[in-house]
This record gives structure tokens, C-alpha cells and sequence, in this order.
């Protein structure tokens, strides 16, 4: 499981080894740590989309890194590179619904056209792969699309979807679906949201009153509340975090569309950024492209594989 599961992050990771990480890899040759290598490596970080300030930090380190350690090669520095990044990703990481308990809630937040329900049946298949009954809640009643698309995605993958009439109060939903959930003896329950950044008002309360009801019915629910991020808005995806952390706790991220992107570094400002733990990222279109994120598979993933 180990290998397969870091076989598919690298796998994933193809378009951003390939652009600017293949760039990077290429800085650690035989040649000598000079001003102009520190420069070139700062640059094609910031480029890699791992953030000014994360790789100002990095440079930083590593600079200090080869004065104490004596570092005067370029391909010296690589593997302290390496080490670093998984630090990074690390230093954030927190076990994903830690903890038994009778019901676990998962509630999901995102923007529109992020991935975030596809990613719900991911992770809904993820959880029945592993023996748990799954229920879904579609709290996302301001479209209809989406409601019909999780009902869609709830009959591929064999889980019931509680849903009510578009127009209809999330809250509602919330409650009727944990009712049915504890009646019917699920394991876990996830809940869909609303994702309309353009009404940030309106999107925070709804959010709050969500989790409120969660909160009220179930022992200290939602037990995580996942953010989806569209890999592929790199660094874009870091505002609209800030946005959904001001509304709820957010306890870690699905990082959806990693295979369509070569903006996988954005997952490093995220870990250090948002403080964020990444507990999943979406490897493929299919149903059963999610993978458990690991630190070392990612960072060997950026720069191995091909």
C-alpha cells in the first residue's frame, strides 16, 4: 500500500518535475555554491509557486546550512534541500480523524469548480474501501447542479445522499443527515458546503450555522473540516484559504487536480503559510485517484521519477 500510494503521488507530481522543478534539479551539478547559485535557486523556487516568504526562508537555512556544515558544492546542498521541504510539510502534519468514535463528521469546504465533489466521493469511497459505513449530506443547497451532482457521484460510489429541495436551509440538511446517520449505524458522515467566494458574508454565516448544527448534535463535530484547494490555481488557492479559515476552524486540506497541474509546489506554502496539514491530493480523474499525502513520497515525487 506504501508504495502504491507514493507510486501515484510521483505520478501525479509528472508536470511539475517536468517544468520548474526539473529546472531546479538541474542547479545541483558538480559546480561550486556561488552568489549566482544561491540567486538562480531563490528564483526558480519563487517560480516553483512555493511562496516568497517560504522560500525566502529556505534560502535562508540552506545558506547557513552549508557555512556550518561546509557545504561547497552545489550537489551537496541538494539532499539538505530535500530534507528541508519534507520538514516543511511535516512540521504541520496531524493524523487524519484521529481518534474512535460512533460517528465522525467531516464537513468540506471550496470554492465552486474546485473539485471539492469529486473529491467527497473520493473520499467517501476511501472510507467504505476501508470497511466504514458512509452517508452523505448535500449542504451545498444553493445550486441545484450540485446537488444532483453529489447524488450522481453518491449512486457511482454506493452511499446514500440526504438531501433537500434547492433553496433549502444547509442547517436543515445537516441535522436531518445526522439523525439518519446515527439511526442507520454510519460510520461517517460528509458533508457537502456552499463555495460562494463573491458573497463572503453570506458564505461565512451559512458556513458558521453548519457548523453550529454539527456541533450541537454530535460530540465535538465537525471532527475535521476539510478545505478542497484547485491545485492548479497555485498560489490563488492561499487567499481563498484565508477566506474559509476566517469563517471555520479548517483542520487540513485536499489538494484536488495535483496530475493537472505544474503548480504542485503551492503545497509547501500551504504547510507552512496556513499551517495547514495536506491529509489528501487527487492523483486522477477516476474514483479511486486519492492518496493518502506523504511528505517523502511528494518531495521524492518533485524531483525523481521520470
Amino acid at each position: 500500500m506504501v508504495f502504491s500510494r507514493a507510486a501515484s503521488i510521483r505520478d501525479s507530481l509528472s508536470r511539475t518535475r517536468r517544468s520548474v522543478f526539473g529546472q531546479i534539479a538541474g542547479l545541483f551539478g558538480p559546480g561550486e555554491v556561488t552568489e549566482e547559485f544561491w540567486e538562480d535557486l531563490e528564483e526558480l523556487l519563487i517560480m516553483a509557486d512555493i511562496g516568497v516568504d517560504t522560500t525566502t526562508a529556505l534560502i535562508a537555512g540552506l545558506r547557513e546550512d552549508a557555512v556550518q556544515r561546509g557545504m561547497r558544492r552545489a550537489e551537496q546542498v541538494r539532499g539538505r534541500l530535500e530534507e528541508r521541504l519534507v520538514d516543511i510539510l511535516e512540521a504541520s502534519a496531524r493524523p487524519y480523524l484521529e481518534g474512535k468514535r460512533h460517528l465522525s463528521v467531516v464537513l468540506t469546504v471550496g470554492v465552486n469548480g474546485s473539485g471539492k465533489t469529486t473529491s467527497i466521493a473520493k473520499l467517501a469511497k476511501y472510507h467504505k474501501d476501508r470497511g466504514q459505513r458512509v452517508m452523505l449530506a448535500a449542504g451545498d443547497t444553493f445550486r441545484a447542479a450540485a446537488i444532483d451532482q453529489l447524488k450522481i457521484w453518491g449512486d457511482r460510489v454506493g452511499v446514500e445522499v440526504i438531501a433537500s429541495q434547492p433553496g433549502g436551509d444547509p442547517g436543515a440538511v445537516v441535522y436531518d443527515a445526522i439523525r439518519a446517520s446515527r439511526s442507520r449505524g454510519m460510520d461517517v458522515l460528509i458533508i457537502d458546503t456552499a463555495g460562494r467566494l463573491h458573497t463572503k458574508y453570506n458564505l461565512m454565516q451559512e458556513l458558521k450555522k453548519v457548523h453550529g448544527v454539527a456541533q450541537k448534535q454530535v460530540h465535538r463535530a465537525p471532527h475535521e473540516t476539510l478545505l478542497v484547494l484547485d491545485a492548479t490555481t497555485g498560489q490563488n488557492a492561499l487567499s481563498q484559504a484565508k477566506v474559509f479559515k476566517e469563517a471555520v476552524k479548517i483542520t487540513g486540506v485536499v489538494l484536488a487536480k495535483l496530475d493537472g497541474t505544474a503548480k504542485g509546489g503551492m503545497a509547501f506554502a500551504i504547510a507552512r503559510d496556513l499551517e495547514l496539514p495536506i491529509y489528501f491530493v487527487g492523483t486522477g480523474e477516476k474514483i479511486e485517484d486519492l492518496a493518502e499525502f506523504d511528505a517523502h513520497a511528494f518531495v521524492d515525487g518533485l524531483f525523481e521519477g521520470d
